[in-house]
Protein backbone atom coordinates (compact mmCIF):
# COMPACT_ATOMS: atom_id res chain seq x y z
CA UNK A 1 0.00 0.00 0.00
CA UNK A 2 2.95 2.41 0.68
CA UNK A 3 4.49 1.62 -2.72
CA UNK A 4 1.09 2.66 -4.42
CA UNK A 5 0.64 5.58 -2.19
CA UNK A 6 4.38 6.59 -2.85
CA UNK A 7 3.71 6.12 -7.09
CA UNK A 8 0.71 8.25 -6.44
CA UNK A 9 2.00 10.83 -5.45
CA UNK A 10 4.96 11.21 -7.46
CA UNK A 11 2.72 11.11 -10.48
CA UNK A 12 0.86 13.83 -8.60
CA UNK A 13 4.27 15.77 -7.95
CA UNK A 14 4.57 15.33 -11.55
CA UNK A 15 1.57 16.70 -13.36
CA UNK A 16 1.93 19.65 -10.94
CA UNK A 17 5.06 20.27 -12.23
CA UNK A 18 4.23 19.90 -15.60
CA UNK A 19 0.93 21.73 -15.98
CA UNK A 20 3.15 24.80 -14.22
CA UNK A 21 5.90 23.91 -16.56
CA UNK A 22 3.16 24.17 -19.55
CA UNK A 23 1.63 27.77 -17.98
CA UNK A 24 5.09 29.44 -17.93
CA UNK A 25 5.84 28.50 -21.49
CA UNK A 26 2.53 29.78 -22.52
CA UNK A 27 2.84 32.64 -20.88
CA UNK A 28 6.45 33.24 -22.35
CA UNK A 29 5.12 32.50 -25.77
CA UNK A 30 2.62 35.37 -25.29
CA UNK A 31 4.92 37.66 -23.88
CA UNK A 32 7.13 37.33 -26.43
CA UNK A 33 4.60 37.73 -29.32
CA UNK A 34 3.39 41.19 -27.96
CA UNK A 35 7.40 42.20 -27.34
CA UNK A 36 8.98 41.34 -30.90
CA UNK A 37 6.92 43.90 -33.15
CA UNK A 38 8.05 46.37 -30.56
CA UNK A 39 11.57 45.60 -30.36
CA UNK A 40 11.74 45.03 -33.84
CA UNK A 41 10.56 48.03 -34.64
CA UNK A 42 12.73 49.46 -32.01
CA UNK A 43 15.66 48.05 -33.48
CA UNK A 44 14.73 48.96 -36.97
CA UNK A 45 14.74 52.69 -35.53
CA UNK A 46 17.94 52.79 -33.89
CA UNK A 47 19.53 50.81 -37.51
CA UNK A 48 17.95 53.91 -39.28
CA UNK A 49 18.95 55.99 -37.09
CA UNK A 50 22.99 54.49 -37.46
CA UNK A 51 22.92 54.64 -41.20
CA UNK A 52 21.92 58.76 -41.23
CA UNK A 53 24.39 59.33 -38.55
CA UNK A 54 27.12 57.12 -40.71
CA UNK A 55 25.91 59.31 -43.61
CA UNK A 56 24.47 62.59 -43.43
CA UNK A 57 22.15 63.98 -45.60
CA UNK A 58 24.37 67.36 -45.38
CA UNK A 59 23.70 69.03 -48.98
CA UNK A 60 21.47 66.10 -50.05
CA UNK A 61 18.23 67.72 -52.03
CA UNK A 62 14.99 65.61 -50.79
CA UNK A 63 17.50 64.18 -48.72
CA UNK A 64 18.88 60.42 -48.51
CA UNK A 65 17.78 56.63 -48.44
CA UNK A 66 18.94 53.72 -47.32
CA UNK A 67 18.27 50.67 -49.86
CA UNK A 68 19.71 47.65 -48.18
CA UNK A 69 21.19 45.00 -51.09
CA UNK A 70 21.95 41.37 -51.17
CA UNK A 71 25.88 40.79 -51.83
CA UNK A 72 28.83 38.32 -51.79
CA UNK A 73 32.53 38.42 -51.19
CA UNK A 74 35.01 35.91 -51.91
CA UNK A 75 36.25 33.71 -49.39
CA UNK A 76 40.08 35.51 -49.68
CA UNK A 77 38.28 38.64 -48.34
CA UNK A 78 36.41 37.45 -46.32
CA UNK A 79 39.49 35.80 -44.52
CA UNK A 80 40.85 39.02 -44.36
CA UNK A 81 38.21 40.22 -42.35
CA UNK A 82 38.14 37.48 -40.27
CA UNK A 83 42.16 37.54 -39.37
CA UNK A 84 40.80 41.13 -38.11
CA UNK A 85 37.63 39.54 -36.45
CA UNK A 86 35.53 40.99 -38.54
CA UNK A 87 32.10 40.30 -40.03
CA UNK A 88 30.21 42.16 -41.97
CA UNK A 89 26.45 42.36 -42.02
CA UNK A 90 24.18 44.40 -43.21
CA UNK A 91 24.86 46.74 -46.53
CA UNK A 92 23.16 49.67 -47.74
CA UNK A 93 23.27 51.43 -51.32
CA UNK A 94 22.64 55.46 -50.22
CA UNK A 95 20.85 56.83 -52.67
CA UNK A 96 19.76 60.65 -53.00
CA UNK A 97 16.41 61.82 -53.33
CA UNK A 98 16.79 64.37 -55.88
CA UNK A 99 16.66 62.51 -59.02
CA UNK A 100 19.19 62.21 -61.87
CA UNK A 101 18.59 63.85 -65.34
CA UNK A 102 18.40 59.68 -66.46
CA UNK A 103 15.03 59.75 -63.80
CA UNK A 104 16.89 57.44 -61.33
CA UNK A 105 17.79 58.21 -58.04
CA UNK A 106 21.13 59.31 -57.60
CA UNK A 107 23.81 57.09 -55.82
CA UNK A 108 26.07 58.57 -53.14
CA UNK A 109 28.09 55.65 -51.42
CA UNK A 110 27.38 52.86 -49.13
CA UNK A 111 27.01 52.37 -44.98
CA UNK A 112 27.88 48.87 -43.93
CA UNK A 113 27.44 47.51 -40.75
CA UNK A 114 31.05 46.05 -39.51
CA UNK A 115 30.75 44.23 -36.09
CA UNK A 116 34.40 43.01 -34.06
CA UNK A 117 34.26 40.56 -31.84
CA UNK A 118 37.50 41.25 -30.15
CA UNK A 119 35.92 44.10 -28.27
CA UNK A 120 36.97 44.04 -24.64
CA UNK A 121 33.58 43.52 -23.45
CA UNK A 122 32.16 41.53 -26.18
CA UNK A 123 30.84 42.19 -29.82
CA UNK A 124 31.14 45.72 -30.99
CA UNK A 125 28.65 46.83 -33.64
CA UNK A 126 29.27 49.87 -35.83
CA UNK A 127 27.44 51.34 -39.10
CA UNK A 128 30.59 52.97 -41.67
CA UNK A 129 29.34 55.52 -44.58
CA UNK A 130 31.76 55.72 -47.36
CA UNK A 131 30.84 58.11 -50.35
CA UNK A 132 31.66 57.24 -54.04
CA UNK A 133 35.24 58.73 -53.49
CA UNK A 134 35.75 55.98 -51.19
CA UNK A 135 35.70 58.98 -48.42
CA UNK A 136 34.69 58.53 -44.66
CA UNK A 137 31.43 60.19 -44.13
CA UNK A 138 30.92 58.81 -40.58
CA UNK A 139 31.04 56.29 -38.16
CA UNK A 140 28.21 55.28 -35.46
CA UNK A 141 28.43 52.62 -32.91
CA UNK A 142 25.64 51.14 -32.11
CA UNK A 143 26.23 48.10 -29.51
CA UNK A 144 28.84 48.50 -27.37
CA UNK A 145 29.67 46.67 -23.53
CA UNK A 146 33.49 48.12 -23.04
CA UNK A 147 34.63 49.62 -19.57
CA UNK A 148 32.58 52.22 -18.31
CA UNK A 149 35.02 55.31 -18.43
CA UNK A 150 37.14 53.47 -21.44
CA UNK A 151 35.84 51.48 -23.89
CA UNK A 152 32.50 53.23 -23.36
CA UNK A 153 34.08 56.54 -24.63
CA UNK A 154 34.69 54.94 -27.97
CA UNK A 155 31.62 56.77 -29.34
CA UNK A 156 32.38 60.34 -28.22
CA UNK A 157 36.80 59.82 -28.76
CA UNK A 158 36.85 57.37 -31.69
CA UNK A 159 33.89 57.69 -33.72
CA UNK A 160 34.26 61.55 -35.02
CA UNK A 161 38.06 60.69 -35.72
CA UNK A 162 36.80 58.87 -39.01
CA UNK A 163 34.55 61.21 -40.65
CA UNK A 164 35.29 63.17 -43.57
CA UNK A 165 38.75 61.00 -43.78
CA UNK A 166 40.04 59.12 -46.94
CA UNK A 167 42.71 56.37 -46.73
CA UNK A 168 43.22 52.94 -47.74
CA UNK A 169 43.48 51.63 -44.28
CA UNK A 170 43.14 53.39 -40.61
CA UNK A 171 45.96 52.83 -37.75
CA UNK A 172 45.46 54.20 -34.26
CA UNK A 173 48.76 55.71 -32.65
CA UNK A 174 49.37 56.60 -28.61
CA UNK A 175 51.61 59.65 -29.84
CA UNK A 176 48.85 61.86 -31.23
CA UNK A 177 47.69 61.51 -34.81
CA UNK A 178 49.59 63.14 -37.36
CA UNK A 179 48.65 61.81 -40.63
CA UNK A 180 44.90 61.47 -42.54
CA UNK A 181 45.11 57.79 -41.68
CA UNK A 182 45.68 57.96 -37.83
CA UNK A 183 42.98 58.07 -35.17
CA UNK A 184 43.90 58.72 -31.43
CA UNK A 185 43.70 55.58 -29.15
CA UNK A 186 41.91 56.11 -26.27
CA UNK A 187 44.39 55.98 -23.11
CA UNK A 188 44.18 52.43 -21.28
CA UNK A 189 41.58 51.23 -23.66
CA UNK A 190 44.20 49.58 -26.51
CA UNK A 191 41.85 46.52 -27.01
CA UNK A 192 38.96 48.53 -27.56
CA UNK A 193 40.60 50.86 -29.85
CA UNK A 194 41.91 47.98 -31.85
CA UNK A 195 38.84 46.11 -32.60
CA UNK A 196 36.95 49.91 -33.41
CA UNK A 197 39.12 50.64 -36.12
CA UNK A 198 39.68 47.29 -37.47
CA UNK A 199 35.59 47.24 -38.00
CA UNK A 200 36.27 50.20 -39.38
CA UNK A 201 38.70 49.18 -41.78
CA UNK A 202 36.39 46.57 -42.21
CA UNK A 203 33.64 48.36 -43.56
CA UNK A 204 35.74 51.07 -45.63
CA UNK A 205 37.42 47.88 -47.19
CA UNK A 206 34.41 46.53 -48.19
CA UNK A 207 32.65 49.04 -49.25
CA UNK A 208 35.79 49.66 -51.63
CA UNK A 209 35.10 45.62 -52.70
CA UNK A 210 31.52 46.46 -53.48
CA UNK A 211 32.46 49.35 -56.01
CA UNK A 212 34.70 47.55 -57.95
CA UNK A 213 32.57 44.27 -57.86
CA UNK A 214 29.28 45.63 -58.91
CA UNK A 215 28.80 41.87 -60.09
CA UNK A 216 28.52 40.77 -56.62
CA UNK A 217 25.33 42.56 -55.69
CA UNK A 218 22.23 41.71 -55.98
CA UNK A 219 18.92 42.50 -55.30
CA UNK A 220 17.14 40.76 -51.73
CA UNK A 221 14.33 39.94 -53.30
CA UNK A 222 16.32 38.03 -56.12
CA UNK A 223 17.70 35.47 -53.48
CA UNK A 224 17.46 35.42 -49.72
CA UNK A 225 19.55 32.31 -49.92
CA UNK A 226 22.48 33.65 -52.04
CA UNK A 227 25.60 35.27 -50.69
CA UNK A 228 25.91 36.78 -47.30
CA UNK A 229 23.18 39.70 -47.31
CA UNK A 230 23.32 40.51 -44.10
CA UNK A 231 20.31 38.65 -42.76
Amino acid sequence: MENKSGLQSMLREAGILFAITLIAGLLLGVVHELTKGPIEEQHRKAVEKACSDAFPAEGAAGGLSFCQTGYELDDSFLEQLSEDGVRIGSVYRVESGLSSPEGSAEDRGWVVEAVSGEGYGGDIVLYVGVDNEGTVTGVSILELSETAGLGMEAPKVLAPQFAGKKAESFVYTKTGAAAANEVDAITSATVTTSAVVNAVNGGLHTAQYLTEHPEHLFSLEESGERGQSGE
